[in-house]
């Protein structure tokens, strides 16, 4: 005797299609994000345990306010880095900026806004200096903004003769920028929220973004698909020209003179580093603005965090390239990237 059985139930096109919770959350977020989230949540519980006030608002304004110049640069560092490109001179630039703008300023009988807009024209220029030297002079980037990094460093110096210049906190403009609130949050962090949302836009919504994923991503095919890159690779360093230049304004602001080096100095690596742990894949045409403001986000917490426990500025430095090497590492695992020096 023969005994029907129930066939297994089929699911229906939709059911299918339904992708699971995790796995939406996952396509949503972003793996890369997730495991910066993650990160983020245990370094403020670790501290958190550890300092009573390290999670209170006052000391998380604190953090957000001390980011946000590495923050600038790191979210044009993103830009660059997608394009195919690295600028490790940011930082100098920065402080140029900062020199000019303080100069500028008591020059023109304390003129906030000719201070401001001087530092960014020099920004811009050195920044179209930067493209030149790389698409017309076909010096590779990482060397030409080598020499970039000495020589604007060298540069401020020279024009403060080694000194801060000027003094900003008597202007209530600088005064604003520098300590000013809104909506009980700096000034400096919604400068940097702009700057950022701008981006992420020109990113993700523009075809001037997409043209940019394909100059990265392979730019001989970019070429064929008739895109400038010459036009784009100038633009981008442009842009980190002038983004520097805010930057530069706001240490200025934020210390009350001019700095040449002092406030500037090391903050090329912070914003290669967030860029790199945001997701920046160093070979070009990979990367989040979202992503390396999670960074960011993560290096201000644990450098707060260890300061808050005494720890050694010089295990900061440590702590920071180490981050650096593990980004440039899991990138590497990630897409299966052969190791230099060891058989495929």
């Amino acid at each position: 005797m023969t005994t029907a059985t129930t066939p297994p139930a089929v699911p229906d096109d939709e059911a299918r299609r339904r992708p699971a919770a995790g796995t939406a959350l996952l396509s949503a977020v972003g793996g890369q994000n997730l495991s910066l989230i993650g990160a983020l949540a245990a370094v403020l519980t670790v501290f958190g345990l550890l300092n009573d006030h390290y999670l209170s608002l006052t000391n998380m304004q604190v953090i957000a306010e001390a980011a946000t110049i590495t923050g600038l640069l790191a979210v044009v560092q993103t830009v660059v880095i997608i394009c195919g490109g690295l600028d490790i001179s940011v930082g100098s630039q920065a402080g140029v900026a900062s020199v000019v703008s303080a100069m500028a300023f008591t020059s023109t009988g304390s003129n906030a806004f000719a201070g401001m807009a001087a530092a960014v024209a020099v920004g811009l220029l050195v920044g179209v200096l930067n493209g030149a030297v790389i698409v017309y002079g076909r010096v590779n980037p990482t060397i030409a903004t080598l020499a970039g990094l000495a020589a604007y460093k060298g540069l401020a110096q020279l024009l403060s003769d080694g000194r801060a210049q000027g003094y900003v906190l008597n202007d209530a403009v600088f005064v604003f920028l520098g300590r000013g609130r809104i909506a009980g949050l700096p000034v400096m962090v919604w400068i940097l929220v702009a700057v950022a949302l701008a981006v992420h836009v020109l990113l993700t919504r523009t075809d001037i973004g997409r043209n940019i994923y394909a100059v990265g991503g392979n730019d001989t095919a970019a070429r064929l698909a008739g895109i400038d890159i010459n036009k784009y690779l100038v633009s981008v360093y442009a842009l980190i020209g002038a983004v520097a230049a805010v930057a530069g304004i706001l240490l200025t602001a934020r210390t009350g003179s001019g700095q040449p080096t002092s406030g500037s100095e090391g903050l090329e690596l912070k914003a290669i580093t967030a860029a790199a742990l945001g997701g920046c894949a160093l070979k070009g045409g990979k990367g989040t603005v979202g992503g390396t403001l999670l960074a960011v986000a993560l290096l201000g917490a644990l450098e707060n965090g260890l300061t808050g426990q005494g720890i050694n500025s010089f295990w900061q430095n440590v702590a920071q390239g180490a981050l650096l090497v593990v980004a440039v590492v899991v990138q590497q695992r990630r897409t299966g990237e052969r190791a230099v020096g060891l058989p495929a």
